[in-house]
């Protein structure tokens, strides 16, 4: 008998309430578990947790419908997430004991993955011998997210000048990587100091902007002089209301997220600039990267994992402990963390 102790999921969000790390929605609890009295039926395995990551699109799991593109957690059960485990235990030929693998875990010590959703799994074969935690994010959804969003719908051109929002976050830190290397004039804001300077001196962003302290319409006229070809769009709001008077003409707009509402009790921003999309011909998309994966994976995964052991991009983790996952998660909506976010069970520090 061991611990399979895990973030469980207690109660749905109500319309307009806040996610706050209290344990009323979510709550890290103690479980006990017996790996030798789990039965298995034909293509099922059990997966020791190693990483688990933390984005900001779980909250949308929270409401009782979920999201578009994400049913809703099941109460009573933990939360799950893409993750990186240890195959303990399998009835699944593709997915043998002791293979690495990749795909929906739970924040758990251990997931007992069912033959039904075992396709969603891929063997991490790890070539360049690259740290695991990395396959939940720069090697994992968020780096595709990036990959994905510039290829489909930034077609950035050398010279362009691309905004980056949320710069220093899981995806936008290599939004911005990714738009140096193909030759873009980048900038980038964050909310705090610290980011900031990770942003100019650390990713060798052209310029870059603390949204809290500076009024996001002056600095963009201060360091987008050229206007706006390609924005990453990770808040919405004001930033995005900006962004539509600075654009360019046939610009393009990523839309991946609009964070600064997720967590808001509050009215939402109502965006006020919208006619620009029609007068200066912008074209803005809004996109989730599961619909991309037959397309792209194995091309973004053969591309980065390669450039990642060539030092070719830093990428900054931030890490939590099981234990304390409810506050990281919380802090997604904050700005509490610094980098890419997410869970250490049983991987290596």
């Amino acid at each position: 008998m061991t611990s399979n102790n895990a973030i469980i999921y207690k109660a749905h969000r109500e319309q307009g309430e806040a996610l706050e790390d209290n344990g009323k929605i979510i709550r890290f609890e103690k479980r006990s578990f017996d790996l030798n009295s789990v039965q298995l039926e034909e293509g099922d395995f059990v997966t020791e947790n190693l990483f688990v990551s933390l984005d900001p699109y779980l909250i949308g799991k929270m409401n009782a419908k979920g999201t578009p593109y994400a049913p809703p957690n099941v109460i009573g059960e933990p939360i799950d997430n893409g993750g990186v485990g240890k195959v303990v235990k399998s009835k699944n030929n593709k997915f043998p004991e002791g293979a690495i693998v990749g795909g929906m875990l739970q924040l758990s010590e251990y997931t007992h993955v069912k033959s039904k959703n075992a396709r969603g799994f891929i063997v991490i074969e790890n070539k360049y011998n690259l740290p695991l935690s990395h396959y939940t994010g720069i090697l994992g959804m968020p780096g595709m997210t990036a990959y994905v969003g510039l290829e489909e719908i930034g077609k950035l051109k050398k010279g362009e000048t691309i905004f980056v929002s949320t710069a220093s976050g899981a995806v936008g830190q290599l939004v911005g990587q990714l738009a140096k290397q193909a030759g873009a004039y980048v900038v980038g804001s964050a909310g705090t100091e610290e980011k900031v300077a990770y942003l100019k001196d650390t990713l060798k962003f052209d310029a870059a902007f603390n949204y809290k302290t500076e009024k996001i319409s002056e600095a963009l006229d201060k360091h987008c002089p050229k206007g706006i070809d390609v924005y990453w769009d990770n808040v919405g709001g004001e930033t995005l209301d900006a962004v539509l008077l600075k654009a360019n003409l046939h610009s393009r707009i990523i839309g991946c997220g609009m964070i600064s509402g997720y967590n808001n009790t509050g009215e939402q921003y109502g965006v006020k600039n919208l006619m620009n999309i029609v007068g200066k011909r912008i074209n803005f998309q809004g996109f989730i990267v599961f619909d991309h994966y037959p397309k792209y994976h194995q091309e973004f995964l053969n591309k980065t994992e390669k450039a990642v052991s060539e030092g070719a991009f830093v990428y900054k983790e931030d890490i939590y402990d099981l234990e304390n996952a409810t506050e990281g998660l919380v802090g997604l909506y904050s700005g509490k963390n610094f980098g890419k976010a997410l869970v250490r069970i049983h991987g290596q520090k």
